[in-house]
Parts: C-alpha cells; structure tokens; sequence
C-alpha cells in the first residue's frame, strides 16, 4: 500500500441550516480494502455520494493519484475510474441481466444496431466470475435480491474502475455468496485496486480491511489498522460509549400459546421463484422471542407471508391463534385475526417513501382513523406523535418524508406502524437489515419490552450472532423445510449452520 490513490480533504457540506459533513477527510491506497464505518446518519453514504459525483461538496477538494479534481456527476465519476455499488439497487426491473450490466455503455456492432450477443457473452464472463449461474437475457426482476445484487456487482467488475465503492453488497446475499464476494474483493485488492467497504456487519470488516475510518455525525473520528483494533474499540469510535451489551434479554414469562402452525404447506405458481415449504410446524407463545435461521432462499420470507395471507390460494394447513383456528386470506385478514409483519424490503414493499412519516403509520388503520370521507387528523397526529416519542425516531416531526430518514429510522417507522394495529404475534422479516449498531440496539431492546408485555414475535435474521442473541428458543429452515430446533443456551453458529445446510 504505497501508492495513494484517492485523498479527500476536509469535506464539508451543508443541506439549507443542516451541515451533513465537516471537515472530513479520508484516502485510499492501491491495493487496500478500506473499511467506511459509522452509525446510520453519520454521513457515510454523504461522503460517498461527493466521490461518485452525485453531490457537490460545499468545501473541501478531492485528489486522485495525487491530482486535484473535480467530479461533476456519476458520469465524469465513472470516466475518472471511479465506480459505486449502492446499497439500494440501481437497477431497470424490466431489461435483462446483461442490459443492466452495461447500462449507458451498450455494445453495437457495424453501424447503430445494439448487439445483444457480445453483451450477452461478456456478461457471462463477469458473472462467471462471481459464480452466479444466471441467464444473462433473463429479465433482472426474475432474479432474487441476492442475486440481483451480485449483478450490480458484476456491473461494478465490468467497468474496470480503479476505485470500487461498495455500499453494504452482502446485506442482501447469501453467506455462501458473501464468500465469493470477499473472493472477489481479494483478487481485485491484488490488481491494485481501491475499495472503500461500507457495512454495518462487524464480523465483515475483519475479514477483508486493511484499514478501518470512522465517521461519527458528519464528522471524521479516526483511522486504525484491522489488525490493531477490536470490535470493542470500533463501536466505541462509531457511537461515542460503550455497548457492552450488546443483545440485552430480560427474563420474560412465557404465557398459554399465541400462535400454532400445523402442517403448513405452500407450493408456488409454475414459474415463480418462491420457495416451496412442506410440512412446517411450529409454536410460540406469548412473551416469547422465536428465531428463525436459515441461508437465503430458504423459504422463511414465504412463511411469513403465508401466516399474513399473501399465498392464500397457493397454501394448506392450520393455523391456530389463542387455539381457536382461523382463516387467513388476506393481509387485512392477518391483521384483524392479530398478525402483524414487518417485511424485509422496508423501501419497496414497507414504506411509501414519498409520504410521510406519519402517513405511513397510518396504513394499515385508515378505517380506524376514518370518519364517513374524512380522517380524524387531531387523533392521527396525537397516535403518531407518541410512537415517534416511544420510538425515539430521529425526524423533524412526523410530516418528514421517509425517504429522507437513515435506514434505523425508517425501521422504526415501519415497526411503529405495526406496533399501532396492537398485534398478539409480531413477524419481524430481517428488522435490522442495513442499520447500524446502534439502531440495532435500540431495535433489540424494542424486541425485549415487547416481549416482556406478553407479545409473542417471530424473528427471522441472517446473522447468527443476531438470532441466538435476541431470541429464546431458534428453529432451521432449509430447502422450505424445518430441520432443526434449539433453546437458546445450548444454540451455537456452529450449530446453527449445520442444522440450515444439507
């Protein structure tokens, strides 16, 4: 790590009164994996978004191999050999895979005409080269996420930038994908490349950084070695105190049973790319946090919303809630029969984010909220008030877009929401997916007031750590079935893992 690659100095920006950054500064030497760490809002994704040149800096200059530059736009970014993989996908649902890997830069052959096959063909090359095992004519919105991800990737891969970006990549994939990633990333570190790796998975950076900078509200608080810190030390940088307890889990009486599953079966629509389940039975009782582990694809996402009445038509089975049988058809009937679920994609199937905070609380209980054709506004604000409060979302007021909150309170909002229907059984579907520690923590003593009130909550996560921490008792998925079951004190990764694989 001689050469220096990229220098930016004291980077500051201000939006109207509010000032996101001050006087940052951070550089990338060929040949290092950096590690971009700090709490949703501490201005990271700013930062980054004044690199790719989808911001200007308000002060501040950014040096490239040693020379002053300026970075105009995303395009100029990309010309300068600068490319960004963002957290949120950019990408065109409707074109192919290999159309969105070469998006603004098709292939043509003599003349105009666009020449699909070259497109194709060199596509395969980069997706080989992640082994992803995808179509590249296949239709991008046929792919999973994860799989949707590791396209944007590829992208990346294809630009041959000699600065790579990447924002939170494995937050949507598989552990076994997460390797190829870091595969990856290794080989692109021994070509000489820069990457500045943002993520909120502590284990990650350990792994793959050489060096970690932390940001800590819009400000720089410093840059150590991998090798010479701790993840103690690095959340002490990130939240200025210290979380030693980090999955806190108050003894909670368990009560009669809330929620029985019995034989619960779904077989998707020819063509779809759900997962199957067969046979899934389980329980859990009020105030009592059940976990669900299992890789990516494993059908937990489907079995939660088939217990919310999505799959209807397409599922059999029982479902028992205060042992009286119910029939959920719909969503609004889960809810009516005290189901609620926080879905795992809070931007696309979670939030409206061009409304507001309080509009999405608001929902799912516009009936309630509802007079004849007018909503009674005084109760609203009054309801969405206190769960702002209770919450402790970070906003302006409850009229702040969702669009314009960090990824832990949008989270928030989300659970708000769901909190408002008063539910018996809480599904909550990844609910700490791209946030920082401290949301998450928030989020995990969330969990265990909830608990403590007698709610019954099913906790779906991908982080191992996560789901032998916050809950009491852990099932497997794996293949859309249920493989294994486990108490929390005798739960171990190791255990886990092999229980989810076959």
């Amino acid at each position: 790590m001689e050469k220096k690659l990229l220098d930016m100095k004291n980077i500051s920006k201000t939006f109207g009164n509010v000032q996101a950054l001050k006087g940052v500064s951070l550089d990338l030497y060929a040949g290092e994996v950096l590690a971009l760490m700090g709490e949703n809002g501490a201005g990271k994704s700013t930062l980054m978004n004044i690199l790719s040149g989808s911001l200007q800096p308000t002060e501040g200059e950014i040096y490239l191999n040693g020379e002053k530059v300026v970075v105009p736009d995303p395009i100029a970014a990309k010309k300068l050999g600068i490319a960004k993989i963002h957290q949120e996908l950019q990408i065109v649902p409707e074109l192919s895979v290999a159309e969105n890997i070469f998006l603004g830069r098709w292939k043509t052959s003599a003349g105009p005409a666009v020449d699909f096959k070259a497109m194709k063909d060199e596509a395969k090359v980069y997706l080989d080269m992640l082994d992803v095992h995808v179509d590249p004519s296949k239709k991008l919105k046929d792919l999973r996420i994860g799989e949707q991800q590791l396209v944007e990737i590829a992208k990346a891969i294809s630009l041959n930038s000699k600065i790579i970006v990447m924002d939170e990549p494995t937050s949507a994939i598989s552990e076994k994908e997460a390797e190829k990633l870091f595969t990856i990333i290794r080989r692109l570190r021994g070509e000489g490349k820069g990457i500045i790796y943002i993520t909120h998975r502590m284990e990650e950076i350990f792994k793959i950084a050489d060096r970690l900078t932390v940001m800590r509200d819009g400000q720089y608080i410093g840059t150590v070695k991998a090798a010479e810190t701790s993840k103690d030390e690095i959340i002490r940088m990130m939240v200025g105190r210290d979380m030693s307890e980090q999955y806190p889990k108050d003894p909670t009486e368990k009560g009669e049973v809330a929620l029985e599953v019995k034989n619960l079966t779904y077989t998707p629509p020819m063509g779809s790319f759900r997962r199957s389940l067969k046979n899934i039975s389980l329980k859990v009782r009020h105030g009592e946090v059940l976990g669900i582990a299992g890789l990516a694809g494993a059908g937990r996402s489907e079995f939660f919303e088939c217990l919310a009445g999505v799959h209807h038509g397409d599922t059999r089975g029982e479902i028992i809630i205060e042992g009286r049988p119910v029939t959920i058809k719909t969503p609004a009937d889960a809810i009516r029969a005290g189901i609620s679920f926080a879905t795992e994609d809070r931007k696309g199937s979670g939030l409206v984010l061009q409304r507001s905070i309080g509009e999405n609380m608001s929902l799912p209980l516009l009936k309630k909220f509802s007079s004849m054709f007018f909503m009674k506004h005084q109760e609203e604000k009054k309801v969405w008030q206190e769960q702002m409060e209770a919450l402790r979302v970070k906003a302006p007021g409850y009229k702040t877009l969702a669009s314009s909150l960090s990824g832990g309170n949008q989270q928030k909002v989300v659970l708000a929401r769901w909190l408002m229907t008063h539910p018996k059984i809480l599904l909550l579907d990844e609910p700490t997916r791209g946030i920082d520690v401290g949301a998450k923590a928030e989020i995990y003593q969330l969990i265990n007031n909830l608990a403590k009130q007698g709610m019954a909550i099913i906790v779906v996560s991908s982080e191992l750590p996560e789901v032998i921490g916050i809950s009491d008792r852990i099932v497997t998925f794996c293949e859309g079935e249920l493989t294994g079951e486990f108490m929390q004190e005798d739960a171990t990764q190791e255990k886990l893992l092999q229980s989810a694989t076959r």
